[in-house]
């Protein structure tokens, strides 16, 4: 009979590939770094090849083992979502669900959805992980994330999403501006005007930039924000004017803020916020449950109300946990 390497075995091997140092490893797989050494060693006896390079101080793994690296997190995914199936199988959304979400939505759309979401699913532990959409797809790559909520257009190449709506770009301005009193700017007017926008990486930068047709120089490259809070700051300080999603007006262009949004004519440049995960991922049911729920929250405060309606397979207990990381 073939001897098999063992999963802790494998989950040492992906985090020093993860990590390029044996002591984080250890501190990932929370054993000590002695303890990962002879587990890479058993699995080099298990296997019969040479995983880490050990011919120079520095720790490198050999090229086999890169090629390895690959299978055994493959092998470490189907593990965990066999777990997930079992769990799933008793009741919908139910145990750790690792949701990523953008700093362009994620303040502005789950805290009213987070009451009914645990009321629904009241064994439901939801850990929230804040980040760019780069990081977050390759984080769901990686089986760090079951799912994220990101802002379309944006390759996701072959993840499953579902579109859980749309969101309008609106001119943020100071309140003294000439445009506070507008009800609509065409975007040929911001010519001139100092347009302030959040650092590479954001794809709100992008959206903002591909649907307001803007071009180099007709945004101010010297200040960048990290957030759009800091870039309402920027502008109710007099330092240029900015975009604001639709979802954010209430919280970032209320009326003390002395930041007015105005609408964009010339089609309304709009993004649209979708919910994707892995194809085969054994949690479809709970992704179709999940983006169910994120739709009728929207669509409650995009009707004005407090959207307090029922979310699908909805009862009534205690609360789950919630976890959040920025």
């Amino acid at each position: 009979m073939t001897v098999l390497p063992t999963l802790r075995q494998l989950r040492y091997l992906v985090a020093v590939a993860e990590t390029r140092h044996f002591g984080r490893a250890a501190e990932d797989c929370n054993v000590t770094q002695s303890t990962l050494s002879a587990g890479i060693q058993e699995l080099e006896a298990v296997l019969g090849v040479t995983l880490i390079d050990r011919s120079n101080r520095q720790m490198a793994l050999t090229v086999l083992a890169e090629d390895l690296v690959l299978r055994a997190r493959a092998l470490l995914q189907a593990a965990e979502e066999l777990v997930e199936a079992a769990k799933i199988g008793k009741q919908p959304l139910s145990g750790l669900l690792r949701l990523g979400v953008i700093p362009t939505i994620g303040p502005y759309m789950l805290p009213p959805l987070l009451r009914p979401l645990r009321i629904a699913f009241p064994q439901l532990r939801l850990y929230l992980r804040e980040d760019q959409t780069a990081r977050l797809l390759d984080l769901l790559g990686r089986a760090k994330l079951d799912a994220a909520i990101i802002a379309l257009p944006y390759e996701t190449g072959g993840l499953s999403r579902m579109v859980l709506g749309e969101d309008r770009l609106f001119i943020a301005c100071p309140a003294g501006h000439r445009f506070a009193a507008r009800a609509s700017i065409d975007v040929d007017e911001l010519i001139g005007e100092r347009l302030l926008l959040l650092e590479d990486g954001h794809c709100l930068r992008n959206h903002a930039v591909t649907a307001c047709r803007l071009v180099p120089g007709k945004a101010n490259e010297d200040l960048q924000g990290t957030s759009l809070g800091t870039l309402v700051q920027m502008v109710a300080s007099g330092l240029g004017l900015t975009f604001l999603p639709e979802m954010a007006l209430a919280v970032e262009a209320r009326a003390e803020s002395d930041v007015v949004a105005v609408a964009i004519d010339n089609g309304e440049p709009r993004r649209q916020i979708a919910l994707v995960w892995r194809p085969g991922s054994t949690r479809v049911r709970d992704m179709q449950l999940l983006g169910e729920a994120l739709r009728l929250r929207k669509a409650a405060t995009d009707g004005g109300g407090e959207g307090g309606g029922d979310l699908p397979g909805a009862r009534v207990d205690s609360a789950p946990s919630l976890s959040i990381q920025g």
